[in-house]
Formats: C-alpha cells, sequence, structure tokens
C-alpha cells in the first residue's frame, strides 16, 4: 500500500515541529517546508534525515508547485506568529497569510490535491460572544487601524478562502488552536517573556515588583504542546469535512495568577504591577472544546505542571534569546 504523503507548511516552527515529530511515528511521507524565518531545522531534532525538508518561502509558487507534486494532504501552518509582530509587522504579517493561502488555494488545484488541513488561530473571536466559546460564534475585526488584528483578519481570510474553495477538496478541516505552549516556543509569547523578565530581575532577591499588561484579571487557557498534538491527531483521524475544530484546554487563568506561578517555579515572590493593557487585547479567552472532546480529545496537563519543562528549558537556553 502507498504511503499517504504529507506537505506540512510552517514545519521547522513550534507547533509544525511538534506535529511532524508525532506524525512520522505513523509510516506516512512528510515533506517539511518552511523559510525559518521564525523556525529552526534544529527543532526537528534526530528526525531530520527521516523527512524532506525544503528551505523556501510560502509566497514562492514556483517552488511550492514543484514540492507539493505528488503529495496526498497539506496541512498549512506557515505564518507570521508572535504578538510583538503583530504590532511592529503587520504588513509582512498579511503578506505571509494572505499571499501564502492564495497559493495554498492555487496548488491545490494544479497538482489535484484534495485533502487542506488549515490552522487558523483562536485570535478571530477576538472579543468573543460568550466563554467558553465555540466554533459557531461571529468572528470580528474590531478596528481595522489597530495592527494587532492583522493576525487575525490574515487568519480570517485563510478560513474563507478555504471555504469558498471547498469544492476542490474531498475533506477540508480547520482547526483554531488557543494559546499552545511549551519548552522552544519562541521568545514572541506571553510565557516565555514572563520567564525571562523574572530571570533578569531576580539576581538573588526572594520578592521582586513585576509589571504585568492590564489589570491582572485577564484570563487566557493554556494548552500543553503535547496536548495540542494529540488533538491535531484527532481531527486528522476522525475530523468530518467543511468542520471547524478548537484545539485547546478549558482551564481559564488569570495572567496574574499565570506570573504568580511562574515566580513560585523560580523560588520567589511578586508584588504585581499593573499597566495599560495593549489596545486590542482581548480581556478573556476560552474555547468550549465539546466538538473535539466528541472525537475523543482529552486534554491530560494542567498548567502546573506544563509550565515546569518550559522554565526549565528557557533557564537553560537563555543565550539563544535574539537581540
Amino acid at each position: 500500500m502507498k504511503k499517504k504523503t504529507y506537505l506540512i507548511t510552517g514545519g521547522t516552527g513550534f507547533i509544525g515541529s511538534a506535529i511532524i515529530k508525532k506524525l512520522i511515528q505513523k509510516n506516512v511521507n512528510i515533506i517539511c517546508y518552511d523559510s525559518n524565518l521564525r523556525g529552526n531545522i534544529k527543532k526537528l531534532g534526530n528526525i531530520v534525515n527521516k523527512i524532506k525538508i525544503i528551505k523556501a518561502d510560502i509566497r514562492n509558487l514556483k517552488k511550492l508547485t514543484e514540492v507539493s507534486k505528488n503529495v496526498d494532504c497539506i496541512v498549512h501552518l506557515a505564518f507570521l506568529n508572535g504578538t510583538e509582530y503583530f504590532y511592529s509587522k503587520p504588513d509582512l504579517v498579511l503578506d505571509i497569510g494572505v499571499k501564502g493561502m492564495i497559493n495554498i488555494i492555487e496548488v491545490c488545484k494544479i497538482n489535484k490535491i484534495k485533502e487542506l488541513i488549515l490552522a487558523s488561530s483562536s485570535e478571530v473571536y477576538q472579543t468573543p460572544d460568550h466563554i467558553p466559546t465555540s466554533e459557531n460564534v461571529t468572528l470580528k475585526i474590531p478596528d481595522v487601524f489597530n495592527p494587532r488584528y492583522s493576525y487575525g483578519a490574515g487568519k480570517i481570510i485563510s478560513e474563507v478562502m478555504a471555504i469558498n474553495n471547498s469544492k476542490l477538496f474531498k475533506r477540508l478541516l480547520i482547526f483554531r488552536p488557543h494559546n499552545v505552549y511549551g519548552p522552544n516556543m519562541g521568545f514572541e509569547h506571553v510565557i516565555p517573556q514572563m520567564i525571562l523578565r523574572m530571570k533578569k530581575l531576580i539576581k538573588g532577591k526572594k520578592i521582586i515588583d513585576f509589571k504585568i499588561k492590564g489589570n491582572g484579571n485577564e484570563t487566557r487557557s493554556f494548552n500543553y504542546i503535547d496536548d495540542f498534538v494529540e488533538g491535531f491527531l484527532k481531527i486528522l483521524e476522525k475530523g468530518k469535512h467543511l468542520n471547524i475544530y478548537n484545539i485547546g484546554s478549558q482551564e481559564e487563568v488569570k495572567i496574574k495568577t499565570l506570573a504568580t506561578l511562574i515566580a513560585k517555579n523560580l523560588k520567589c515572590k511578586i508584588n504585581i504591577k499593573k499597566t495599560l493593557l495593549s489596545k486590542g487585547s482581548t480581556n478573556r479567552r476560552c474555547p468550549n472544546i465539546l466538538k473535539l472532546k466528541k472525537i475523543g480529545y482529552k486534554p491530560k496537563v494542567a498548567l502546573n505542571e506544563g509550565i515546569k519543562p518550559v522554565i526549565k528549558w528557557y533557564t537553560d537556553n537563555l543565550n539563544l534569546k535574539k537581540t
């Protein structure tokens, strides 16, 4: 029986590399496609010889067309993530997101690829109508002048494009990750940024003043990378054509609780100092994961356990922080 061939765009990123490491165990062929703008081939560890690696930009249609010949399924993850990029490089976020999606649709047409698994984001919800948030709520761009929404807008455009080209596919699935975290997740997200700031402030002190954005009552639901991958595999195995699935945890955590938990693991105490919340940042985020649970998903790693290997990794790898 012919092995199934997957093309994973954004495959050297945090999420992409985790998916590849698990998927390669299932006796399939994998092509990893990434420009390494944020990703790094080192994230793939010792499986690099088991997969085909292509270093190229998702906006390069010619290369993408060539590489995707004889591919059975595309898992499209390539995007510029990281909250700081939403504000500092919104034009690039949209350029990669929208041109990338146009090219994915085009190569599916040219090479007759019948299966597409599309990564969207919890950012498409922005300020949702209800918490926990189900997949069928209204998607929002509250303010076109706020660069933060460049990422969410790009993801909404990607979803709309995929759905309105669904006639191309025997199976089109969309998943929306919610605050996935873990070791080596990059330096542009709230958890690693808190860890590194605290490490700099401690310097032998038992109590430190620690600034957070907002009043600390804002919430997120953090999903450990191993749980996320299990959720992704459930969708890959059992997901139904033209369905959208949240992947996440329903453990809703206040940001001040997160900061206190990190401090405890670093063996210090913090006096939280409130600052203005970044304009456009949502006050609450927690997914309804009932739809994914119905096909067998069950997150296992609580934040108080998952945070430990993350803190260890960033403590051990401070020298990797890009300046």
